[in-house]
């Protein structure tokens, strides 16, 4: 879903070889196989989700016959299990790019988790490195919004901890200002949100733990009913669910 966030970046950053680059969350490793593609040498760190490193792995270091150009891959890309400084090699030169694609502002709480996972990061990249936060958009501008208030409702008996917040317009900046970040530019991009029907949307929406809060508050077989529901006025006469999105970037500098 996120792909021409990361296309746009990627654009601007004019990223390719002579880069370095350190994906925080990297999840299943699509960003970083995309950095791989344009010459960069990529690292990836995953804490949240342990079974995509297996994923994010196979992704970037397909099995091969053994030999020079196999060898050489394998050293331009890294996916590691834990947090940033895990990453770090004192033998390499620090990285020139950081990435923190995993967008903000939509839980309660997550700036303040970017900023734990930037304050061990920051070291890692060198001076005037790029790091590049992101963020959902306005409210109004993303039509997952009113899919996304069920995890918000639901998870009220907890006090909306870990649930859904609406973004706020200067998240990433604030972040950024926190870890010590010199802003360097921004940008919006169309992320649209597409599933082949209500069932795929549901599994979909569930596996970005936005919805974990409200699990843990009710039941899944409530949460799947409710979210559901929500789904319906984005359903269109194929069946498929269609939903028009704007994700911000900010890109900052290590000082």
């Amino acid at each position: 879903m996120l792909v021409p966030l990361y296309e746009a970046v990627y654009e601007r950053l004019d990223l390719g070889g002579g880069t370095r680059m350190l994906g925080l969350g990297c999840g299943s490793g699509l960003a970083l196989l995309m950095a791989a593609s344009r010459g960069a040498s990529v690292t990836g760190v995953e804490s949240r989700f342990p079974e995509r490193v297996d994923l994010a792995r196979q992704r970037l270091l397909p099995e091969a016959p053994g030999g020079r150009d196999a060898r050489a891959r394998a050293d331009a890309a890294r996916v590691v299990e834990g947090a940033p400084r895990d990453a770090a090699d004192p033998s390499a030169p620090a990285f020139t790019l950081v990435t923190a694609f995993e967008p903000i502002g939509c839980l309660a709480g997550d700036s303040e988790g970017l900023g734990e996972l930037l304050a061990q990061t920051v070291p890692l990249a060198g001076r005037g490195a790029a790091v590049v936060l992101a963020g959902w958009g306005p409210p109004e501008r993303c039509a997952t919004t009113s899919v996304l208030r069920v995890a918000t409702k639901l998870a009220d008996p907890l006090r909306g901890a870990g649930s859904w917040r609406p973004a706020l317009r200067d998240d990433l900046e604030e972040v950024a200002q926190r870890a010590g970040l010199r802003p360097d530019g921004s940008g919006r991009v169309a992320c649209p949100f597409g599933y082949g029907g209500v069932d795929s949307a549901v599994r979909g929406l569930l596996s970005t733990g936005l919805f974990d809060a409200a699990i843990a508050a009710t039941d899944q077989e409530q949460v799947d009913k409710e979210l559901s529901e929500a789904l319906h006025p984005h359903q269109r006469s194929d069946g498929t669910v269609w939903m028009p999105n704007v994700f911000r970037y900010l890109i900052a500098r290590t000082i």
